[in-house]
């Protein structure tokens, strides 16, 4: 009876120790074996592990790719148009050793200040560089400048026994205080290129005006050109008439002109004409209003 009392107690460490001494590791985890503080052991493959109980420890790190969201910072591209950026990287614990020797019992929220530090540092100095504008981070080519902040970013990183997978820019916004000026900017150069198209439209009108009036000149020119020619034809063929009927009869050439003159200085109702009665102009009128010519 005695001996059953003793061995109860001491089949209840021996149990209790053996529970101690007994750890798992998920398949998503590393673990490190500590005593007194010194890493002992790695374990990285999924399973049961054994561990020496009240003496050693087992600290658990997670083997997954994990995300880190970086603080917004400004940065100021080579054309010095400031831009406030916001990142996050994805990343996992590649050495857990040397992790453990990096941050210590701070674990993931020490190392991530620590990434967070790095990857602001680099995306200022890749941002920042010659040959960088704002236009280049807001294009297409953003993605080969993430690259390079995802790769000198990992050589650093890997001091802290961390190994950064990917790092990408989520926004890059212009400052609250610079986005009237580059508003007022953007106003200005539009209505300069509006001003230009409207000069540059009122200079084709001009010419096609210009070609315009210079067009009808020509046209009422050579109108009246050719006017006077025809004119002029009609004028010699009319003397050559009067010439050929002066020649043919001078008597009734002289009468018929006579009476043409009559008619075109009596026309209109109201017309006066004040002339001696014995004027040549009245030579062919006869009777009361002159003598009868012989």
């Amino acid at each position: 009876m005695k001996r059953a009392t003793y061995l109860l107690p001491i089949g209840i460490v021996v149990v209790a120790a053996l529970l101690a001494s007994i750890f798992i590791v998920d398949e998503r985890e590393k673990a490190l074996v500590l005593q007194f503080g010194q890493i002992k052991r790695v374990k990285e493959d999924p399973g049961l592990a054994f561990k020496i109980p009240l003496i050693q420890d087992v600290v658990y790190y997670d083997d997954r790719i994990l995300a880190l969201d970086t603080d917004t910072i400004e940065v100021t591209p080579s054309d010095d148009r400031r831009l406030v950026v916001d990142a996050f990287a994805r990343y996992r614990i590649e050495d857990v050793v040397r992790f453990r020797q990096a941050v210590g019992v701070g674990g993931l929220p020490a190392a991530e200040t620590r990434l967070s530090s790095i990857l602001n540092a680099q995306i200022r100095e890749v941002l920042g560089a010659d040959q960088v504008t704002s236009d280049t981070i807001l294009s297409e080519d953003r993605r080969g400048l993430m690259n390079r902040i995802r790769d000198q970013a990992q050589s650093e990183a890997r001091a802290l026994g961390l190994n950064v997978v990917d790092v990408r820019l989520k926004q890059t916004n212009l400052p609250d205080q610079n986005l009237n000026a580059t508003f007022e900017r953007m106003r200005a150069e539009r209505e300069r290129e509006a001003a230009d198209e409207i000069a540059r439209g009122n200079e084709a009108a001009q010419r096609v005006r210009a070609q315009a009036d210079r067009t009808v000149v020509e046209l009422v020119s050579q109108a009246n050109k050719e006017a006077e020619i025809v004119r002029g034809e009609a004028d010699a063929e009319r003397n050559a008439i009067y010439a050929g009927a002066y020649a043919a009869d001078r008597d009734f050439f002289e009468f018929y002109r006579s009476l043409s003159a009559y008619e075109e200085s009596l026309k209109g109702s109201n017309s006066s004409m004040v002339i001696a009665p014995d004027s040549e102009f009245f030579e062919y009128f006869g009777g009361s209003m002159g003598t009868t010519p012989e």
